[in-house]
């Protein structure tokens, strides 16, 4: 029972690290897919932001979609935080990239 009670706070504290890994790379994933379709939309001549906007949970702080239109190629960056789940520990910065050709 001493054992159980003394190893206890180590195996909650690895459960919430795996938590937050998974967090973490969900967060990855949101960023890749709303930079996918703001860059889709923009290069088309929609409005990018708010495609990616709506392509990324509802959930994440700080939520920036930036699509970039160039001649040739569409570029959206979308930077997003992912919340921490231990205490004492930051929220995590995700940035993720894509381009699209742009349509004429």
């Amino acid at each position: 029972m001493l054992e159980f009670a003394g190893f206890l706070p180590i195996l909650l504290l690895v459960g919430m690290a795996a938590i937050q890994l998974g967090l973490i790379g969900y967060g990855i994933n949101q960023a890749g897919t709303g930079a996918r379709a703001a860059a889709r939309a923009a290069s088309q001549g929609e409005d990018g932001a708010a495609a990616g906007q709506a392509a990324v949970s509802g959930w994440f702080d700080n939520l920036t979609v930036s699509p970039v239109e160039g001649p040739d190629l569409t570029t959206a960056t979308v930077t997003l935080n992912v919340p921490a789940v231990i205490p004492l520990l930051p929220a995590v910065t995700v940035q993720r990239d894509a381009t699209m050709p742009t349509d004429d």
